[in-house]
């Protein structure tokens, strides 16, 4: 391998002082992974469409993580059932989020691998906070908005 490829020069690779949050979105309800990159990933569920429940999530996670109130919050989540109403919702919140294509989503392709929304939801938050300090090797298909 080369350096380059490997290694990442010059950039800020700190995770800390931000919080990351992956969705698995289901029909009844979403799977939430939320981190600091510091820390394991605290998980919640909640009720589909329920958005007073994810921001009382993400008051909760910034408290574990001793995140002030106005900590910037990171989201994905993958394209799917429920649109972009999300996508706008949390941009209204001030949340930067990524909707994502499925075929970004990272999958050893030469092993038999488990699938729970968990798992999911658990790589979908390593992408994010991959993705956020500059790692190159992470690709990430954002959807447009409609």
């Amino acid at each position: 391998m080369d350096a380059p490829d490997t290694t990442l020069r010059g950039q800020n690779t700190t995770v800390g002082g931000r919080l990351y949050m992956a969705f698995e979105l289901g029909e009844k309800s979403w799977k939430l992974s939320l981190g600091d990159g510091q820390r394991a990933p605290s998980r919640c569920t909640v009720a589909a469409g329920d958005t007073n429940a994810l921001l009382t999530a993400i008051a909760k996670a910034r408290v574990r993580c001793h995140l002030s109130a106005d900590t910037p919050v990171y989201s994905c989540y993958e394209a799917g059932r429920d649109g972009f109403w999300l996508h706008r919702w949390l941009t209204e919140q001030g949340i930067a989020n990524l909707v994502m294509d499925s075929a970004s989503i990272e999958v050893n392709r030469r092993t038999r691998r488990a699938k729970t929304d968990r798992l999911d939801s658990d790589k979908l938050l390593s992408m994010l906070m991959r993705y956020h300090t500059g790692e190159r090797r992470v690709s990430i298909h954002r959807q447009t908005c409609s």
